[in-house]
Parts: C-alpha cells; structure tokens; sequence
C-alpha cells in the first residue's frame, strides 16, 4: 500500500471523485473551460440567475449588460425594469463569439467588477455555519458549494488566497446567484483561520475520510466550521490536525467518494437538519 503524501494526512479525498488530475504547480489551479475576455479588473458574468442576482446587489459595480431578445424578455418577468444599467442587445451567436461556444449563458452577460472581499469578522457577524476549502480549485465546485451554501443558511464560505481560483463566470454560474448573497472569503493561512475560528467558539470539523460518522444531532449546540479538502487530495496535514474533530459522510461501500461540491451539501444538510 503506498504511503500518505507527508503533507496530505490520511492521503485520500474527502468525497471528491473523479479521476486523478495531473500534478500541480504551486499557486495553480484548475480553471475549468476559458474564462472570456474581459477588460482588466472586470468578470463577465453570464446566466440568468447569476446576471439577475448580480443586477440586484447593490455592492456589485456593474459595467455592461448585454441581452438576448429572449433572455430580455425572460429576465424581465423576473425582475421588472428599470434595471441599474440600460441592457444592450446583441444576437446569440454574437454572444457565443463573446464568451466562448462552450459557455452556456443563456442569452444574458453582465461585466462587471468583483465583489470585494469582506473580513472574518463581517463573516462571523452573520448566523450559521462556516465552509472552509482547504484548496479546492475549481470555480465550479466552489460556485456549487455557495449555492448550498446559500440553501442551508451557511454564514460564508473561506478559500485559500493562493491555491483558489479569482471570480468567474463559471464560478457565478454554479452558484446560481449566491455569488452575490453569499460572503466569499480569502485566506492567506488556512490553517490560521482555523484557530482564529476556534478562538472566536466555532467547532471545527474536518471532512476526511477514516473519521467518525459526521453526527448533526451532536453538534446543535455548537456553531461548526465545516472544512473540505482538495478535490483530488483531501486535507492537507497540518489542516487536518488543526481541526476539533474529523467526520466522515455514511456512504454505502459501493460508493465511498463523493465530489467535494456534493459531500457540502450532505454535511450542510446533516448539520441543519439536527433538531
């Protein structure tokens, strides 16, 4: 049996399933399809749920609104103008060139600036638990886990500053809106943050496999601090023994790894489900 990666605990992924990924260098990370291009310091944002959501914050500076005549006429059911910024309409397959054939935008993108990052402390003031990413570095996994996020009442969700991707089309496309709704944090040290977590009475528990059964009904009186580790690799050593506990998903044997977007949602729902 090969041994643990020294730096990677236990060696295995959380849930996270899928084939193994080349190795990475340090400070790189998985993009997902090409970003579109966008003038410096802006993201296109693309879908209907996440230009809407993005048209209704009123922390997002928006630049520019392009429209299919469908996806007008679709957003507008949603959300009757006026809207923060006259829309332009442009043809689909215009739009298509814009973002890339393989973006599925609906009709609808919006340029905009990133949110700003806000401060633990704005992310502690607000009720709920806590979702660390211990590298995880897709845009869509982390954009999959805000929108859980979001469904179960999660305060905010922290990355890793270096080994996490910046906002993305993609990564507001999976969130489905919760981009915007949900506080997007970045961590220079993860492994820092859990004990600044500790020290402010959040449990930490490490999503790992080889721990114990993750228990809901145990942890109601406690606010928790759920932490996830990379896709293919799990948490890291040092995270994993920074943490109060380690739990694990009850999964049948035939079907022991889930994706880490997937395993946030069971362990969001097992945690808030708790009488």
């Amino acid at each position: 049996m090969k041994p643990p990666h020294p730096n990677r605990g236990s060696g295995r992924p959380p849930f996270g399933g899928g084939p193994p990924r080349p190795p990475q260098r340090s400070g790189e990370f998985h993009r997902g399809p090409r970003a579109p291009e966008a003038p410096r310091g802006t993201v296109w944002l693309y879908g209907l749920h996440a230009v809407a959501a993005a048209l209704a914050n009123p922390q997002r500076r928006l630049r520019r609104l392009v429209l299919t005549e469908e996806a007008e006429q679709t957003l507008a059911a949603r959300m009757p103008p006026p809207w923060p910024l006259p829309p332009e309409r442009i043809e689909r397959g215009r739009l298509d060139q814009m973002l890339g054939h393989s973006v599925a935008h609906q009709g609808a993108a919006l340029l905009a600036d990133p949110l700003a990052t806000p401060s633990l402390q704005h992310a502690l003031e607000r009720p709920g638990p806590l979702i660390v990413l211990d590298q995880v570095s897709d845009p869509r996994n982390i954009g999959a886990i805000l929108r859980s996020a979001a469904a179960f009442g999660a305060a905010a969700v922290v990355t890793q500053d270096r080994n996490a991707p910046e906002e993305t089309g993609a990564m507001a496309k999976a969130a489905s809106g919760a981009l915007e709704t949900v506080p997007l944090l970045r961590a220079v040290n993860i492994a820092r943050t859990l004990i600044a977590l500790k020290a402010a009475g959040l449990w930490v528990v490490g999503l790992d496999a080889g721990g114990g059964a993750l228990a809901g009904g145990s942890l109601k009186e406690r606010r928790v601090a759920l932490v996830l580790g990379a896709e293919d690799e799990g948490l890291r050593r040092l995270t994993r023994e920074t943490c109060d506990e380690v739990a694990s998903l009850a999964t049948r044997k035939v079907m022991q790894h889930l994706n880490v977007s997937a395993a946030a949602a069971v362990a969001l729902y097992e945690l808030t489900r708790a009488p």
